[in-house]
């Protein structure tokens, strides 16, 4: 088995190396170990068409290859993996996800206490006496209980717009 891996090509070495990289990376994932043998599989290549570079000097490639397949990964990959900052505060939590939207009562809030409607669903709903029918806006979420608010077909007048100055 030695003599195989004595007698192997250079390129066939890293390839392996890399290889063996991506498989721990499936067992131990945490997207470290996936850019280093990118690195190795590069170092393959570049041994492949420069088939007299000595050993230090594959080394030498291999580390300046794996330190820029994982600076590539930090710069440029990372940010576009990340998710954005209001999809990780809701998951998990559908009622925050509907905090800002218009709906329609289901049901009349009589008492404080009615249904409105939310695509196939209907929810609990909270607020002012409202009839059936009327556009109401979320304005909080604590469970499966929305709090809404009468939406108005005009903003209110402000001091400000009145007079503008």
């Amino acid at each position: 088995m030695t003599q195989f891996i004595v007698n192997m090509p250079g390129h066939f070495v890293w390839w392996s190396l890399a290889l063996v990289l991506a498989a721990a990376e499936v067992l131990a994932p945490g997207y470290f170990l996936l850019w280093i043998g990118i690195g190795a599989a590069a170092t393959g290549f570049v041994v492949m068409l420069l088939p007299q570079l000595g050993v230090l000097a594959q080394a030498v490639a291999f580390t300046v290859l794996a330190f820029l397949s994982c600076a590539a990964y930090w710069r440029w990959l990372r940010p576009r993996l990340q998710r954005s900052e209001y999809s990780d505060t809701t998951l998990n939590r559908r009622g925050a996800s509907l905090i800002g939207r218009r709906l329609v009562l289901s049901e009349a809030i009589h008492e404080g206490r009615g249904r409105v409607r939310v695509g196939d669903g209907v929810w609990l709903a909270t607020g002012p006496d409202l009839p059936a029918g009327s556009e109401v806006e979320v304005i909080a979420a604590e469970g499966i209980l929305l709090k809404v608010r009468a939406v108005q077909d005009a903003p209110p007048a402000t001091a400000e717009a009145a007079n503008p100055g």
